[in-house]
């Protein structure tokens, strides 16, 4: 067995409230620790968004009773919350802007509306942003202006590695996150996924673009899941909602690719655990780990997992590494298929 550090994701969408028949804090939480993950932040993209304190208050009171790993609660800025929401930084995971278009209706069109984020959201909280192309490298740029450390979430094109890349040795202070399904899916798996269950923003891309990725591997900080649950029903509707579900297939994933050479142990555990702590500053876990049959061969299934949209854009693939069991503050929380820990036995990552 492979042993592993709880893993972090700071990018998971629990669709708590609003959207329950998705998923809610019980079931992207098992999920979770199906997938090793010990933590997770959750997206404030929810209906209705997390915007104010009640709302705020609200995703936490659902997670205190239902949370079965670690959490912590983003806000969503809008053109008008910065100086309510800024004094309540140290109860939230951080800040999330959203510069392009994504699944709610958190997207800040006018960069006039940035500067009172930028400026009073507090320097020591995270300050994440949905930047693509673009609009990247202007939030490059007001992390520039203003001197003040900014994440960037779900990187996906050789473009946009490659401006980071040049940001990163100017000292500027930007770190990044990459999704599984943009390191191991482009656009020309979209006919085999369906065209409905291939919609995901940012978009697949080529595999030039997926390849700029890897090469550029030393570029990226964190690998985030950003699990964006739908049910099969709304993915194959006429209007399907971008998003994948992703907590339990991102380790396998990239436990394949430790095999393949294309990453070492030491650099999945760096994006997957010591970075995503660092940067997001979050506090250890005394006596969690992860168990791993790293010789386990298997295929991932269309159907049958923790999450309530139980279904994956990665079905048909062949990978190596499977869970086996999860230990959360000295306790045996998931084994061998089953989770073991009761709904709200999960701990708040902030403002304890």
């Amino acid at each position: 067995m492979l042993r592993l550090p709880g893993l972090i994701d700071p990018h998971v969408h629990v669709r708590e409230p609003g959207a329950t028949h998705k998923e809610d804090w019980t079931t992207a939480t098992a999920a979770a620790l199906a997938g090793g993950f010990t933590a997770i932040l959750a997206m404030p993209n929810t209906s209705p968004p997390v915007t104010d304190a009640a709302a705020l208050e609200t995703a936490l009171g659902a997670a205190r009773a239902k949370a079965r790993c670690d959490y912590a609660q983003y806000f969503g800025a809008t053109a008008a919350n910065a100086e309510a929401i800024a004094p309540l930084a140290s109860r939230a995971a951080g800040l999330k802007m959203y510069l392009n278009q994504t699944y709610g209706t958190l997207r800040l069109d006018d960069t006039a509306a940035w500067h009172a984020h930028f400026r009073l959201w507090p320097r020591t909280a995270p300050l994440v942003v949905h930047a693509e192309r673009h609009t990247l490298a202007a939030a490059i740029l007001f992390a520039a202006l203003y001197d003040r450390p900014v994440h960037i979430a779900h990187v996906s094109r050789r473009e946009e590695i490659l401006l980071i890349r040049a940001a990163k040795a100017r000292g500027l202070p930007v770190t990044c996150e990459v999704t599984p399904h943009h390191l191991f899916l482009t656009a020309d798996d979209a006919p085999r996924i369906g065209p409905g269950r291939s919609e995901v923003r940012p978009v697949l891309a080529s595999p030039a673009d997926r390849q700029a990725l890897w090469d550029n591997l030393e570029v990226i900080d964190c690998f985030a899941t950003d699990h964006a649950p739908h049910t099969l029903a709304e993915k194959d509707s006429p209007q399907p909602p971008p998003g994948f579900p992703g907590l339990e297939t991102a380790l396998p994933l990239l436990l394949t690719a430790v095999q393949e050479g294309r990453l070492t142990p030491n650099a999945l555990i760096t994006r997957m655990h010591t970075n995503p702590r660092r940067i997001f500053g979050l506090p250890p876990q005394p006596e969690t780990w992860v168990e791993v049959d790293e010789n386990a061969r298997w295929e991932i299934p269309l159907r049958g997992w923790q999450t309530r949209a139980d279904w994956s854009p990665f079905a048909g693939m062949q990978v190596i590494g499977r869970v086996r069991r999860v230990v959360l503050r000295g306790q045996t929380v998931y084994a061998d298929g089953k989770v073991l820990a009761s709904p709200g036995s999960g701990k708040p990552l902030r403002g304890r």
